[in-house]
């Protein structure tokens, strides 16, 4: 299975056939909540894993009876998704924060046009704003429906971080605590675990096997190692404990035990000092009411070393204005500090995304310090980072 190459070339994740499907089995009934009689939901597309873990193998091992949807969301009308909730009267919703916040863009008045009535939703893909958490709660949910925001990558084959639905609390914007039998840790840049609760950020790991591990980079044995391993583990050792998975995200756990991923190491930028991961700052912008969506990239600077430029789509019916803009400086000041102050704010039509749904965003870096585009082949529609380059650039 492919990664989807947000951050760079997309990796060839290699699984072994009785450990990937016990685990994608066993996250799908104990976090997914899926039982035979349901009908269940995933909006995922169908190529990534998301589509292998939790549309084809997890859930039909469990016997469920699964929608399964190709084509936009918005066609032939923008109530298609609850249209078809409604029809099919499913039980469980499984989709992405990226969805989550084209249907607020659209608005409330879409599926309240429909009766659906979900027991249980997920968000999966990468970190969820509060702010979108909550509308998915009151519209989508009704305020009844179980939420559970899920992390875990195509290297790790199905969840590894979750609240488990009715067993422990929600918390909007966490991923929430560890799968049974999962051991995460948060090491800072020398190797040594912070402690929960400290507030700092730092590397996620995993520090125990688990079934649905990756076994190898298809064909490249050596990246394998030095992409998830090298950094943290004894690799010449033959005894597991001294084995620690790096993920590749930032992350902080707090005093409760529940942990909030920042995102990819990559997307964390040093403004004057201080590490912010794109989330926190992308959440201070999903507060002002006419935003749709946004995308923090990192802009070189002489300075600070980096400042953020904030990649804004708007709500429909809302036009870009300087008061919007004004609006949005003054949240994330107001949110992080002044020493966060966006350096631009740039309105688009449409953000580059992956066909799985996330946001990429080394290619707003790029065109934030003027650099060539570098992979689009992932891309949901490879015209758009070129549009957003030369509406920057003008070129």
């Amino acid at each position: 299975m492919y990664t989807s190459g947000t951050t760079g070339q997309p990796k060839g994740c290699q699984h072994r056939t009785g450990g990937y499907l016990a685990y994608v089995t066993g996250t799908s009934k104990y976090t997914e909540d899926i039982k035979p009689e349901d009908t269940y939901w995933c909006m995922a597309d169908i190529g990534w894993i998301t589509g292998h873990s939790y549309i084809v193998y997890g859930p039909l091992a469990l016997g469920t009876t699964s929608v399964m949807y190709e084509g936009a969301p918005d066609y032939p009308h923008k109530g298609r998704t609850w249209e078809i909730a409604e029809k099919y009267d499913v039980d469980i919703f499984h989709t992405s924060p990226t969805a989550v916040r084209m249907f607020m863009k659209w608005g409330e008045e879409y599926p309240a046009d429909y009766d659906f009535d979900f027991r249980h939703m997920t968000t999966v893909g990468e970190p969820i704003q509060p702010e979108a958490w909550l509308w998915y709660y009151k519209y989508i949910g009704d305020e009844d429906a179980v939420i559970i925001d899920t992390w875990w990558q195509t290297e790790t084959g199905g969840h590894l971080i979750t609240n488990l639905p009715a067993l422990q609390d929600m918390k909007p914007g966490s991923a929430g605590v560890p799968a049974p039998g999962v051991e995460p840790a948060i090491l800072d840049d020398n190797g040594d675990e912070i402690e929960a609760g400290s507030g700092q950020a730092g590397n996620l790991v995993i520090t125990r096997p688990w079934p649905g591990m990756l076994q190898t980079v298809y064909g490249d044995d050596e990246r394998f190692i030095s992409e998830y391993w090298e950094r943290f583990s004894d690799t010449d050792s033959s005894d597991s404990d001294d084995w620690t998975y790096e993920a590749g995200d930032g992350a902080v756990c707090g005093a409760d035990g529940y942990y909030r991923v920042l995102g990819r190491l990559d997307d964390v930028m040093n403004v004057a000092g201080h590490r912010l991961g794109t989330m926190e700052l992308e959440s201070a912008v999903a507060e002002v009411e006419a935003v749709a969506e946004a995308a923090v990239a990192a802009r070189e600077d002489a300075e600070k070393g980096e400042v953020p430029d904030v990649y804004v789509t708007l709500r429909e019916g809302v036009e870009a204005s300087d008061a919007v803009r004004d609006d949005i400086v003054a949240a994330v000041e107001d949110e992080i500090g002044p020493f966060a102050r966006p350096a631009n704010v740039i309105f688009v039509d449409d953000l580059p995304k992956t066909r799985s749904g996330k946001i990429m965003r080394r290619l707003l870096e790029n065109i934030s310090n003027e650099e060539e585009l570098g992979n689009t082949t992932t891309l949901r529609d490879p015209s758009v980072p070129e549009e957003i380059r030369r509406q920057v650039h003008g070129d």
